[in-house]
Formats: structure tokens, sequence, C-alpha cells
């Protein structure tokens, strides 16, 4: 029994709205909610968002002096249930939560940051 389904994939970035617009016009996407620090793009088969992060940086490739960010929104029903069975498998939850009655910022094993939210529409 799955825990959770891929409910979104979030790219950070320092300009959301500008992002947003992109994307939604290459992969024929619609803005379906935005503020000033998240956008949210709906298409046919999944959430894209765009979210402001301080300070952001663009990746550089191939090199990698700065890594690629990416992360993973992952839709649930309770987050407390959520929290403890992504916990039992492996998971850290993150020391900073920006709202965590909204949603929980956990670690995979490796570090790699995703989120647990109850805030992704069907």
């Amino acid at each position: 029994m799955a825990i959770a389904r891929l409910g979104s994939v979030s790219l950070d970035c320092d300009d959301p709205r500008g992002l947003a617009e992109f994307w939604a016009k290459l992969i024929d996407g619609q803005i379906a909610f935005s503020s000033d620090d998240f956008v949210a793009i709906k298409t046919d088969h999944l959430w894209l968002s765009t979210v402001r992060v301080a300070d952001f940086r663009a990746p550089t490739w191939p090199d990698g002096t700065r890594p690629k960010h990416i992360h993973l929104d992952l839709a649930v029903q309770d987050l407390e249930g959520a929290q403890e069975a992504a916990v039992m498998l492996g998971a850290r939850v993150a020391t900073f939560q920006p709202s965590p009655a909204l949603w929980r910022v956990m670690l995979d094993p490796a570090g790699h940051p995703f989120c647990l939210s109850t805030q992704i529409p069907d």
C-alpha cells in the first residue's frame, strides 16, 4: 500500500512567476495558483510548482559547482502518519519547517529534501 502519491515537482528559483509562465507555455499547463513566492501549474498528469528561494543561484552544469535544484512534493492524507511512515523507511525530518501545519520537509537517506503535503489537489 502506497504511503503517498507523487503530487508535484517543485523548481527552486528567484522568479517564480516568470519561470512558471515559461513552463506553462512549454508543457501546455495552466497557472492555477500564484503568490509572490510560489506558483502552481496544473497539467494533465502532474502539478509543477516554482518556489522562490532566498539567494538562489542557478545550478552549474555539467561541472556541478552548484548542484541541480529540484525536490519532490508528495500528496498525503495524513501528515503525521505519513511523516512517521517516511521516518520508518529511513527519512529524517528537516530541522527547518517553514509551514509544518501544511507540509513537512523531509530528507531522504542521501539528504535530498522532499515535502509531504495535504495541500495538493487531486
